[in-house]
C-alpha cells in the first residue's frame, strides 16, 4: 500500500524545480525542508513525473539504476532498503569518454557491476536465480552520480535525506560500461571487484560482494518493486546493480580509472 501524502501541484513543482535545476546546473532546495512530513512514496511519486517530464522531451528510457545497498551507505541514512531510478539514453558514455565540463554539477563516481537483460523480469517473487537466467550478460560499469538538489541547506546545517535523493532520480546522471562482457553463470559475482583511481592515485577498492550480498539481489528487488507499480525490468534494458564502493568526487580535471582485474577496465575523464 502507498501512502502519497504530497498534492498533485505539489508534486509537479517539484519535478518542475528538479528538471529546471538539471538544465540550468543550478541546485534546487531539499524538498525534505519544504515537505516535513514527505514519504518514500511521495519521492517516488516526484520521480516519476520528473521522469515523464523527460520521457515527454524526446529522452529514451533504458534502463534502471539501483542505489543505497550498502550496509555503511543505508545505516547513514537510517534506512534498511535499497533505492532506484530510471537511466535514460542520453545518460550513456563510452569507456574512456571526455564528459563536458558544463555537463554536471557535482559529479561524484561509483563502480558497479552492470546487468544486460535478455528478458523481461516482472515481480513479485523473483529470485536471484530468475535473475541470472533472464540475464544476457554482466559488465563493469561506472555510475556517475550528481545532486540537482542540495547537499545540505545553507541555512539550517540541514542534509538532504532519503526522500531527496529519490525525487532526484536517485541521484543518478550518466553511466559508462566497459571491461569485459561475461554471462553471468561465468563467474561468481561476489568476488568481481575493483581498484578504483582517481588521476592515478587509488581512491577505493570492493567487491561486487558489498552488494546486498550478491549483486543479483538488488536486481530481484526492483523487480519485485516495481510489480507494485504495474512495471517490470524489460528484455534489452540496462540495470546497474548498485556501488560497492563510496562515491568519489569528481571536479573538472579528474580521470576515473576502475580497474576489475581479470574483467577488464572502465574509465572516464572529467573536462
Amino acid at each position: 500500500m502507498t501512502t502519497v501524502t504530497l498534492s498533485a501541484p505539489d508534486i509537479a513543482a517539484a519535478a518542475a524545480a528538479l528538471d529546471e535545476a538539471e538544465r540550468s546546473r543550478v541546485q534546487t532546495g531539499l524538498l525534505s525542508l519544504k515537505h516535513p512530513g514527505m514519504t518514500m512514496d511521495d519521492a517516488y511519486a516526484v520521480q516519476d513525473a520528473w521522469v515523464r517530464r523527460k520521457i515527454d522531451s524526446g529522452r529514451k528510457p533504458v534502463g534502471w539504476k539501483i542505489g543505497l545497498t550498502s550496509k555503511a551507505m543505508q545505516y547513514a541514512l537510517g534506512i534498511d532498503i535499497p533505492d532506484s531510478g530510471v537511466l535514460f539514453d542520453d545518460m550513456a558514455f563510452d569507456d574512456g569518454a571526455v564528459i563536458a565540463e558544463d555537463r554536471f554539477i557535482q559529479p561524484r563516481v561509483e563502480a558497479e557491476i552492470a546487468f544486460v537483460m535478455k528478458a523481461p523480469l516482472t515481480g513479485p517473487g523473483v529470485t536471484v536465480f530468475d535473475v541470472l537466467n533472464a540475464t544476457d550478460f554482466v559488465t563493469p560499469a561506472l555510475e556517475i552520480l550528481d545532486t540537482r538538489i542540495l547537499r545540505k541547506d545553507p541555512a539550517t546545517g540541514r542534509a538532504r535525506t532519503i526522500v531527496d535523493t529519490i525525487s532526484d532520480n536517485a541521484a543518478n546522471a550518466g553511466y559508462v560500461l566497459g571491461g569485459r562482457a561475461m554471462r553471468p553463470d561465468a563467474v561468481d559475482m561476489r568476488w568481481m571487484g575493483a581498484i578504483v583511481s582517481r588521476n592515478a592515485e587509488v581512491e577505493e577498492t570492493g567487491l561486487g560482494a558489498g552488494v546486498l550480498n550478491h549483486p543479483a539481489r538488488g536486481i530481484a528487488w526492483l523487480a519485485n518493486r516495481l510489480a507494485g507499480y504495474g512495471m517490470a525490468i524489460e528484455a534489452g534494458q540496462v540495470v546497474l546493480a548498485g556501488s560497492f564502493i563510496r562515491p568519489i568526487e569528481a571536479p573538472s580535471g579528474s580521470t576515473i580509472v576502475a580497474d576489475y582485474g581479470p574483467y577488464g577496465t572502465v574509465s572516464c575523464h572529467f573536462a
